[in-house]
């Protein structure tokens, strides 16, 4: 490369020739100039001025420094909301875990307060770096997941033990007299008025006139009626073949078609139809053949064993013959 300088007062002109190394180390050499002499105008101008209250350079040095905290702000603000947003979907998801939590520990026998009792926590503190905000987001991501898995495990575990609870509620273990003694059992017997050896299909509860009778289980009215051996009698149907019957009653509180709670009164003792006194003649029968009841009784676990051995004469071996039976009339439990 070629320069040619002419000096106009001298009239000269002189020739300078660059080779291709010297046109680099030139060029690289006047680079360097024009950044020195742009970063001595920057200090010179902007922070000088800046610090002295040169207006014009003042103004240009706070709209730059505003527009950097406005970005950095705006940036800051989008995150927080984000993060916010789902601060509340985890509150959300919690206060539900919390809830199904509670559900679950009542409908398995467990104290809730168990479950909100705050784990004890320490160790040796050991410091460690911030998080940023893109591993804080991974992390909130992570205990939503976990949320999610723990929330569809409760409901799952919810569901079993709420079927679990209503087919309890519908195996007639409830005691159907508040205050009684056993009289005959079931099975074969003589019978009072013939004298002759004849099937007692049920449990006789010896009670004073007036005693309260209360349903075994759950379930609805299907029979309200007088029957000439029965005397005032009560059937309710517990589903799946099983029905209890309950007969010689004074009077009765509840008719056809009525929803029966377990433990509710249905009707009081007394010695209608073919009765020598004051009981209740209580009957199990599943699909229609009368079963032992002594034998669904001892499954009544909400009332202490020695007050059930007491009142019904219940032998708790016969516990296990209860699984045999009720499998039979429960077979999706199976």
């Amino acid at each position: 490369m070629q320069l040619i300088i002419t000096d106009a007062w001298l009239a000269k002109s002189r020739a300078i020739h660059l080779s291709g190394t010297k046109l680099i180390l030139s060029t690289v050499l006047v680079s360097f100039v024009l950044m020195l002499i742009a970063a001595m105008l920057y200090h010179w101008v902007f922070l000088k001025g800046a610090r002295e209250g040169w207006p014009i350079v003042g103004s240009l040095v706070k709209f730059v420094v505003k527009d950097e905290f406005e970005q950095r702000d705006r940036f800051l603000r989008e995150n927080l909301d984000v993060l916010a947003r789902k601060t509340g979907e985890m509150q959300a998801k919690l206060t539900q875990l919390e809830s199904l939590g509670e559900r679950v520990s009542g409908l398995a026998g467990i104290n809730p307060a168990i479950i909100k009792k705050v784990p004890g926590q320490g160790g040796v503190f050991i410091s460690g770096r911030s998080l940023s905000m893109e591993e804080l987001r991974v992390t909130l991501a992570e205990l939503d997941q976990l949320t999610d898995q723990r929330s569809d495990l409760l409901t799952v575990l919810e569901s079993r033990l709420f079927d679990k609870k209503i087919l309890s509620m519908m195996i007639p273990s409830q005691l159907p007299v508040a205050v009684g003694n056993l009289g005959s059992s079931f099975g074969w017997r003589i019978d009072p008025f013939t004298g002759s050896s004849a099937l007692h299909t049920g449990l006789d509860f010896q009670a004073e006139t007036g005693a309260s009778i209360l349903a075994a289980a759950a379930g609805v009215v299907v029979t309200q009626e007088l029957h000439p051996a029965y005397g005032n009698m009560i059937e309710i149907d517990h589903g799946n073949d099983l029905v209890t019957r309950y007969a010689h009653s004074s009077k009765t509180l509840v008719k056809k078609g009525d929803m029966i709670k377990r433990g509710q009164k249905i009707a009081e003792v007394g010695s209608t139809g073919r009765s020598t006194g004051a009981h209740l003649h209580f009957e199990v029968l599943v699909q229609g053949i009368p079963q032992d009841p002594q034998k669904f009784l001892a499954a009544g676990k909400h009332l202490p064993l020695g007050q059930l051995t007491k009142v019904s004469g219940v032998n708790p071996s016969l516990q296990s013959a209860v699984a045999d039976i009720t499998s039979r009339w429960a077979p999706s439990q199976r």
